[in-house]
């Protein structure tokens, strides 16, 4: 049986779909993923046995004939049984009807869009956590009839871990922490641990680099390691530090525990990492405002952005 699956960003989304895969693969070995992504995303489903990735430019396929053009080669390619949408958007659901023309069976992930505007309605009081995004994948093959009992476990590398990970910066200002906050908090931790930055573009290695020389005990590895390298860095550390961000996603691929920290953005959307506990979550818990936004990409509602601003680094210390 083989099932063509996309996903086409963010790479904290798509990471997420790796662990789901493993374990669904796991329980059904007679299965195989065809998972079609961003080029750049390869190196998050290495070593996932059933797992076939096929890296797209998505530039090469605008528009409706595009899209079909790719359909077509993904059809005369892989020859799929089943159709898995785990991204829903206007060009997968573009995919999904020229899939549905063929004859194929097609099955895409509830988002869960009106749930999460009401968590994220700040009049709302009654907030309450949503479904895993990991369970919202594995529903997608449990309604094509496969049974799937996701762990909620990390599986940590059998080698000794060192070193702590930080990543201090996210796409959005309501998911990062004020980096004069991030820089004090690395500051205390390299006191007691080696403390190895994470990020990627010229601005944050550049950042990076000015604490690395500020702060002894710290090394950058921004834009230094490639998408591998960086796994096996995350892998080989006794903990990350992230914000709600993809970091924290690649912690879980690789079984590395990670103290996430959240702004605007909240675990109960559903985006705390695969296996990650609720206990190494630190945010402002008091905020009624909170969150006012599933992805952080919203200005604050009051303008001052307290549920970052207000954030005692302290909380984070004492977690480690």
């Amino acid at each position: 049986m083989r099932i063509l699956a996309y996903r086409f960003s963010a790479f904290g989304d798509v990471a997420m779909t790796a662990p789901v895969f493993r374990e669904f693969l796991e329980q059904n070995p007679d299965v195989e993923i065809i998972m079609v992504s961003r080029q750049n995303f390869q190196g998050l489903f290495a070593g996932i046995p059933n797992v076939i990735f096929k890296g797209i430019n998505l530039d090469d396929y605008k528009g409706f004939f595009g899209l079909n053009r790719l359909a077509n080669e993904l059809i005369k390619e892989f020859k799929p049984d089943l159709i898995a949408n785990l991204h829903d958007v206007i060009r997968t659901k573009v995919l999904d009807k020229i899939y549905r023309r063929k004859g194929l069976k097609v099955f895409k992930i509830n988002k869960g869009k009106e749930e999460k505007e009401r968590l994220t309605d700040v009049w709302n009081l009654n907030k309450v956590q949503l479904r895993k995004t990991v369970e919202r994948y594995a529903d997608v093959f449990r309604e094509m009839g496969f049974k799937v009992e996701l762990s909620h476990q990390l599986r940590p590398a059998p080698i000794n871990k060192s070193g702590i990970g930080f990543a201090p910066f996210a796409q959005h200002q309501g998911k990062m922490l004020p980096l004069e906050k991030s820089y004090e908090l690395a500051r205390i931790l390299a006191q007691k641990h080696k403390v190895y930055f994470f990020g990627g573009g010229k601005k944050e290695t550049d950042t990076l680099e000015k604490w690395e020389r500020e702060i002894p005990n710290t090394y950058s590895l921004s834009g230094k390691l490639s998408l591998a390298e960086e796994l096996n860095k995350i892998s080989e550390l006794e903990l990350m530090i992230s914000m709600d961000s993809a970091n924290m996603h690649l912690a879980s691929l690789m079984g590395t525990r990670c103290i996430s920290v959240w702004g605007s953005t909240h675990p109960y959307a559903g985006f705390l990492g695969f296996g990650q506990s609720e206990d190494d979550v630190v945010q402002i818990e008091d905020l009624t405002c909170r969150p006012c936004s599933v992805f952080g990409d919203k200005e604050c509602f009051r303008g001052d952005w307290a549920c970052l601003e207000e954030l005692d680094v302290q909380k984070i210390v004492e977690k480690v």
